[in-house]
């Protein structure tokens, strides 16, 4: 018996090979899946890795007419030729262009999984043009998948779609977290000492991690403030920096460049691979974002045993519990960002304590596997109508 074929569709392949790793793959012991992306270099690994086909259509991130026009058409065509039972869109361009295309070839599941509102930090005539454009995804999709509750709760305040369209797979979250490889028996303690010498990291720091794109809407400029002030007052700390500035999508203020440049104590590494390193040579997550959907970095540093000082936001608020495996603050507010960094370095006995309910709660609600049987029988069920 043939199985039935299902498109998993992203703007860009980073997407594919890393939001979802392992989860076509997972998906091909049940339906003939194939990947639809933007050129890049990541096809081949997501081929590799996945064990499935990629067809490439060119997407952009950004508002582009003419473009989106021939992306629409291009996807109307492979959807017309490859007729499958899903299309199930990631991300916000490859799922408005996806979620149309695949109704007008007669797909007939459109499934959308919303991991994030971008456009909530949009204001003017952006913010309704996006507000439109939105609408239009949903009303297209036969299901949206919110990748958290407070994400779900989000889309019906803003009258995006109806209740009946909305579900929430598993606990929430994309793709889950592989707590196998996000581990710290993955790392050997040479290598962590080894880092730490590099990286000038004394035996006594406290250290504090972010990782991610390092733009305003992750609140980096009161993370850079709030830190300032820190090593006015204390000499034995560090902030990590690992991922990539976007100055020219979400520029930094050049006050706070300038404190990363000069302040010794912030290093900043560059985007890597492999974050789990990074994890292990830090104590605490410092993650104060403005917007999220299910942050795949929340998870992996709760794996790794760090707790996390995060934003009362969608996601965020979801995997930590205040003062159980992290500390919670009201976004875009520097003073309290001050305060819960200086709380976990000058009280090592509540540090510990939240370090140590980290990894178990990470394992017991997000494990990679259980997000895939959920959406395996959403799949499933599908199929019955």
């Amino acid at each position: 018996m043939m199985k039935k074929k299902i498109i998993r569709i992203t703007t860009v392949p980073i997407s594919l090979k890393n939001l979802l790793k392992g989860q076509s793959k997972y998906m091909s012991q049940y339906y003939h899946v194939i990947g639809v992306t933007s050129p890049g270099d990541a096809i081949n690994d997501i081929k590799n890795d996945e064990g499935i086909e990629v067809i490439e259509v060119p997407m952009t991130r950004s508002i582009t007419p003419f473009a989106d026009l021939k992306a629409l058409l291009a996807l109307y065509r492979v959807f017309k030729k490859e007729k499958p039972f899903i299309v199930h869109s990631h991300t916000p361009k490859a799922g408005t262009l996806g979620m149309i295309a695949a109704k007008l070839a007669g797909v007939p599941n459109r499934l959308h999984t919303i991991a994030g509102l971008p456009l909530l930090e949009a204001k003017g005539a952006k913010r309704k043009l996006l507000d439109i454009v939105e609408k239009i995804t949903y009303s297209c999709a036969t299901k949206i998948y919110p990748n958290s509750f407070g994400l779900k709760d989000i889309i019906l305040k803003n009258k995006y779609t109806s209740l009946h369209k909305l579900k929430v797979i598993g606990n929430g979250s994309s793709n889950g977290i592989d707590v196998e490889y996000f581990s710290n028996q993955t790392i050997d303690i040479k290598s962590i000492d080894n880092l730490k010498t590099t990286l000038s990291i004394n035996s006594d720091d406290v250290v504090f991690t972010f990782v991610g794109r390092l733009v305003k809407d992750k609140g980096i400029n009161e993370l850079i403030s709030a830190f300032k002030k820190l090593s006015e007052k204390h000499q034995n700390i560090k902030l990590l920096l690992v991922g990539t500035f976007e100055s020219e999508l979400d520029p930094l203020e050049a006050d706070t460049i300038k404190e990363i440049d000069t302040n010794i104590n912030i290093i900043s590494v560059g985007w890597k691979n492999d974050v789990r390193p990074y994890f292990a040579v830090s104590d605490i997550l410092a993650f104060p974002s403005y917007r999220e959907g299910f942050p795949n970095v929340v998870m992996q540093a709760g794996a790794m045993g760090l707790p996390s000082i995060v934003t009362d936001i969608n996601g965020c608020n979801e995997i930590i519990k205040d003062n159980i495996n992290g500390i919670i603050i009201p976004p875009k507010n520097e003073e309290r960002l001050f305060t819960a960094m200086n709380t976990l370095i000058e009280n090592s006995t509540k540090r510990h304590q939240l370090a140590q309910a980290s990894r178990k709660l990470i394992c017991d609600n997000y494990k990679r596997e259980v997000i895939w049987e959920a959406l395996l029988k959403e799949y499933q069920n599908l199929e019955k109508h």
